[in-house]
């Protein structure tokens, strides 16, 4: 069953925290925290998944040691999602996590000169300190290998997951010249323990990716409006450049490049207005694709609009349809996820069960969410590919792990001739053992423009 995870429990979840509420935009819009308690919450939460998961992720993976090195201004992606919001990281970073077994807590290490707050021990002193040492980074680093004696040190390689590949050409060198041929043989890919680590959430975590869904939603509601849109002058650059001023003025982040564009024109304006002239006119259908950043969490979201004609006071029919198809779809998707299959199992899953269903052009190209836009958990298809889509899509669902329901039918639409059109829809989701979510809901009905 699909529901919808409920709004009340993001203030209890922020009040656990400690960390205040939100800062309120409008009675109209969902409210939006500061930048400082972004920050206090992006560290609780961080602490918490470093504290609960880690150690059992290792465990699983078989890693007794993961060494994760980087430079400032090109840092590895899981570095990121391991050190404090506001952390300043200069210079040559490198992490180290020792799973000394017995039942022992997981050692967290810190050779830097970045303050971790908490979350790493520090057990390097830099040089040019109060505290002048002889010791330096990769010298440091080599004791702490020789005096853990790891058996498999887990490093940032990988050649399907990029967000898993962040060791470079370089670093490697140098952390193989600094541990030594002996457990340079004891290096190996980590790339199924970062897999796990970035797609994995807490249950805490779910709430908070809800509210960034929300905001990201209500953003799309307000651009597909009277507000933004008069018919015969906005043009869809307009609604681009819109939709990129509000979330810089709400001190967001884009995931990625915002789209909008005119998906389908009534024919009796064609002769005269071809689609690609960007001014939206009455009797068009609207599409978006767009995605913000918040709290670290990525939405990526497709949703569709109708610019009423004149006369009409709701969508044509034949409109409405392609819609319901494309949600009697999404529902089928959604009814797929079982843990453990790949995404390709899963492709070929929804395709044959929407076809014997009476879906005639089904299109699935859907992938994970969450710290990363794209990464890293299983593609599901690909717009281009929708039988298999290589390494990608085998790698498995994992519980509490997010994904786009993104798709598309197409259909024709009786009221324009039989004019064939594509519906477009993207939603975010997250799987449970107890099921699948959507964060804040999903469309089913066209954002209207009168």
């Amino acid at each position: 069953m699909i529901r919808t995870i409920k709004k009340t429990f993001i203030v209890l979840l922020l009040i656990s925290l400690s960390v205040h509420p939100f800062v309120a935009q409008s009675k109209e819009f969902p409210v939006v925290m500061s930048i400082k308690d972004r920050a206090a919450t992006v560290d609780k939460i961080t602490k918490m998944k470093l504290d609960r998961l880690l150690s059992h992720f290792m465990k699983e993976t078989g890693f007794d040691m993961w060494i994760i090195a980087c430079n400032e201004d090109n840092y590895d992606p899981i570095f990121l999602t391991m050190v404090p919001y506001d952390a300043w990281c200069p210079i040559t970073q490198i992490l180290v996590f020792y799973d000394p077994g017995s039942g022992k807590k997981l050692e967290r290490l810190n050779i830097s000169r970045t303050k971790m707050k908490g979350f790493h021990q520090n057990i390097w002193t830099p040089p040019h300190t109060k505290k002048q040492v002889e010791e330096g980074q990769w010298e440091c680093l080599a004791r702490v290998v020789k005096e853990k004696d790891p058996k498999k040190i887990g490093i940032n390689e990988s050649d399907v997951i990029w967000a898993a590949d962040g060791l470079t050409v370089s670093l490697k060198d140098k952390l193989i010249q600094a541990i030594g041929p002996k457990y340079a043989e004891r290096l190996h890919s980590a790339e199924k323990l970062s897999t796990l680590w970035l797609e994995t959430l807490l249950d805490e975590e779910l709430d908070l990716y809800h509210a960034a869904v929300s905001i990201s939603h209500a953003l799309i509601a307000e651009t597909f409006s009277n507000k933004v849109i008069t018919p015969g002058v906005t043009t869809t650059d307009d609604l681009v450049w819109h939709y990129r001023q509000r979330i810089a003025d709400l001190g967001l982040e884009k995931a990625f490049r915002p789209f909008f564009s005119i998906r389908g024109r009534n024919p009796d304006l064609l002769d005269k207005y071809p689609v690609d002239d960007k001014i939206i006119r009455r009797g068009d259908v609207l599409h978006c694709d767009v995605g913000i950043k918040y709290l670290r969490y990525h939405t990526d979201t497709q949703e569709m609009a109708y610019v009423l004609n004149r006369g009409e006071t709701d969508v044509p029919d034949g409109i409405k349809a392609g819609m319901a198809e494309g949600n009697k779809l999404q529902d089928i998707f959604c009814g797929e996820f079982k843990e453990g299959l790949t995404g390709n199992q899963m492709l070929a899953n929804i395709l044959q069960k929407a076809k014997s269903s009476g879906i005639k052009k089904p299109r699935v190209y859907s992938h994970s969410v969450g710290l990363y836009l794209h990464e890293p958990g299983p593609l599901i298809g690909l717009p281009w590919e929708q039988e298999n889509t290589g390494p990608r899509g085998e790698v498995k669902v994992v519980p509490n792990s997010c994904f786009t329901v993104e798709l598309s039918v197409d259909r024709h639409v009786p009221e324009w001739g039989a004019q064939e059109l594509r519906f477009k829809l993207e939603q975010d989701i997250v799987f449970t053992k107890k099921g699948v979510f959507y964060l804040d809901g999903h469309q089913t009905k066209y954002h209207i423009i009168k």
